[in-house]
C-alpha cells in the first residue's frame, strides 16, 4: 500500500520562526500533538523538522525556557525523517522502526509536503486488513463445515 493512499493529507504546519507559544496554540486549536515545521510557510512548504506537545514539555517547560520567546527552530527535530508519497508502506515502517519515530512527514515529488503518516494511521490500516484476512478464513471454515454435513 503507498503511503500517498494511506496519509493524512490536511497537514498543519508552521515556519521555524514560529513561537513555540503560538505552536502549542495551534496545536490546542487544531486538537492535534505535532506540527511539521517548513521554511517558507507561504511557499511550496519543504519540511525542514518537527515537532510534538512532548517537545514542548520537555525541551521547553523542562528547561525553563520562555515558550513565547522560544522558537519551534530552536527545538524541533532533525534531521527530519520523510518519506516520498509514491513509497510502500513497508519501507515507510521500517524507516520509522530504524529511526526511533512515530510520524513521517511525506513529500512529493519535488520535497514539497503532501501528508503525513503516523504510527496511528499504519495501526489502524493494518488492523483493517487483518480483520479482512480473519474474515477470509472464518469464512473457509465456514465453507468446509457446510461441505461436509
Amino acid at each position: 500500500m503507498l503511503l500517498k493512499d494511506i496519509c493524512t493529507t490536511d497537514v498543519v504546519y508552521c515556519g521555524r520562526d514560529t513561537t513555540v507559544l503560538e505552536a502549542a496554540q495551534i496545536m490546542r486549536r487544531k486538537h492535534i500533538g505535532d506540527l511539521v515545521v517548513v521554511d517558507d510557510p507561504t511557499e511550496e512548504c519543504a519540511p525542514v523538522g518537527l515537532i510534538t506537545d512532548r517537545d514542548i514539555v520537555v525541551k521547553v517547560l523542562g528547561n525553563e525556557l520562555d515558550p513565547g520567546r522560544t522558537t519551534v527552530g530552536k527545538i524541533m527535530r532533525t534531521p527530519l525523517v520523510t518519506a516520498a508519497e509514491t513509497e510502500d508502506s513497508a519501507i515507510a515502517i521500517g524507516r520509522m522502526r530504524t529511526h526511533g519515530v512515530r510520524r513521517l512527514p511525506v513529500t512529493g515529488r519535488e520535497g514539497q509536503l503532501v501528508g503525513i503518516v503516523t504510527l496511528d494511521d499504519l495501526l489502524k490500516k493494518l488492523g483493517t486488513e487483518v480483520s479482512a484476512l480473519i474474515e477470509i478464513v472464518a469464512k473457509e471454515q465456514d465453507h468446509e463445515r457446510r461441505a461436509s454435513r
